[in-house]
């Protein structure tokens, strides 16, 4: 299953494909006894699918059987163990993806000549992704990061390792054979590689990063100058060789220091706008603001969740989950819209947004 949306990623799933192309979107659990209910509702929400192309007379039957196939190999690849909130399927002739996000999703199927792809990247968004490098003399592991859950990302060439005929740092700092491991010049070029590795996958999908390593290392990636130097440096050594939760245990602090730094700059930024009258809460006027392409800061609380239904083309009300018109994932759509027109988005804890109902806007204009 899929996690980490790349800018180029997203481009390719946006492109149009030959009719149909089906998106089928489900809600998950992380945890028991709701898993064995899920499976039961992936495989119902799937035969959905297919029933709607069945009725779809403009579906050929070549098409229905190659998307049907396409669904049922999506469905195998499906292992709910893994499970986090919301699970999406894209089928299209000759393919299919399934992607697993950590934002729940309503439930729905939509046959289109695109992929409907508004809640990856409200998802995204909401995971605040960054990149963790680990470094040590003979090995260089990238992670991928979105809240609090890393992943090995072996991407780029990573992890990259370099064999040394009788390493032992410690020793050979303790006897005197060299001042430093990090001086030598067979680790400077094996470092300066994994910087040009990273400065390669940045540029194809731009995080933040976090460094870890012995602070010898970390000095010499700043001698280096590339994009290790511009990196958040946390002096840790042992990681590069380390397990997830171990490189976890390293970051956490800083990572769960920085999200509460982030959601402080918010409030201020929201209290200011109110001040300047350039302010916009709840979401109705902040859907309308979003349309505007008025929206220069989007604030959405982390669980925050509405349906909604228009009324006259103007204005949106709240609706129920089962009537005709409703739109259960408005707020994915305002994310999306938001992030078009260059917004900022950021995502808060709980109850931070209570006095504008669940989400707000700083005006550009």
């Amino acid at each position: 299953m899929e996690h980490a949306l790349s800018p180029t990623t997203l481009t390719e799933l946006r492109r149009p494909r030959p009719y149909p192309a089906v998106s089928v979107l489900t809600p998950t659990h992380r945890r028991e006894p709701y898993r064995a209910q899920d499976q039961v509702r992936l495989r119902n929400v799937v035969a959905e699918a297919k029933k709607q192309l069945e009725a779809d007379p403009s579906v050929t039957r070549e098409r229905r059987a190659d998307v049907g196939r396409q669904l049922d190999q999506a469905l195998a690849e499906v292992d709910l163990t893994y499970a986090e909130d919301g699970l999406v399927i894209f089928a299209a002739p000759g393919e299919h993806q399934v992607w697993s996000l950590a934002r729940s999703v309503p439930e729905r199927v939509v046959l289109s000549d695109t992929f409907l792809t508004r809640n990856l990247v409200s998802a995204q968004a909401a995971e605040r992704p960054y990149w963790v490098l680990s470094v040590s003399a003979d090995r260089a592991t990238l992670w991928h990061g979105s809240l609090d859950r890393i992943t090995e990302a072996r991407v780029g060439g990573f992890p990259l390792t370099r064999r040394v005929e009788n390493f032992d740092a410690e020793r050979r700092e303790r006897i005197g054979d060299t001042p430093s491991t990090f001086r030598d010049d067979g680790t400077r070029h094996f470092l300066k590689d994994a910087d040009s590795a990273l400065s390669a996958i940045l540029r194809r999908n731009p995080r933040p990063l976090y460094v870890t390593g012995e602070q010898a290392a970390l000095s010499l990636l700043e001698e280096i100058g590339g994009v290790g130097r511009h990196a958040v440096h946390i002096p840790h050594g042992g990681l590069a060789h380390g397990t997830r939760e171990a490189v976890w245990q390293a970051i956490e602090p800083r990572i769960v220091a920085e999200n509460r730094a982030h959601a402080d700059a918010v409030t201020r930024e929201l209290v200011n706008a109110r001040g300047r009258k350039s302010f916009a809460a709840g979401v109705d006027e902040v859907w309308r603001s979003a349309r505007e392409g008025r929206i220069r800061l989007l604030a959405v609380e982390e669980n925050f969740r509405m349906t909604v239904r228009g009324e006259g083309g103007e204005h949106l009300i709240p609706a129920g989950s089962d009537e005709l018109d409703a739109r259960e994932d408005i707020v994915d759509e305002i994310v999306e819209q938001c992030l078009e027109t260059g917004a900022d988005v950021r995502f808060v804890p709980d109850g931070t947004l209570s006095d504008a109902r669940g989400i707000a806007g700083v005006l550009r204009f």
